[in-house]
């Protein structure tokens, strides 16, 4: 079984890529602290490290990975734990 992406990996990647870690965040409609968040744990989630490691093959291919991007369309997912006013843990909150 391979190892998982380190982040330090992840970020030498991005970097072939001619990414930051902030670009990349905007290419997938994340905050880029949800992705430095990471780097606490040492790992990137497989899923983050597939498309970096293919965004690096394409670049350095010389093929532009934005032009497939451009391609799929799809909404920013909803901030989670994000607390909505008047409610706490999803009750009503009586003052």
């Amino acid at each position: 079984m391979m190892p998982a992406m380190t982040y330090d990996e992840f970020r030498r990647q991005l970097g072939k890529a001619g990414l930051t870690v902030k670009s990349f965040a905007e290419l997938i409609k994340q905050h880029p602290n949800s992705i430095t968040n990471y780097a606490a744990q040492g790992e990137i989630p497989p899923h983050m490290a597939i498309m970096v490691a293919l965004m690096a093959d394409m670049a350095d291919h010389e093929l532009d990975f934005r032009v497939a991007l451009s391609r799929i369309h799809f909404e920013a997912a909803k901030p989670r734990g994000s607390a909505v006013k008047g409610k706490f843990g999803g009750a009503k909150q009586i003052r």
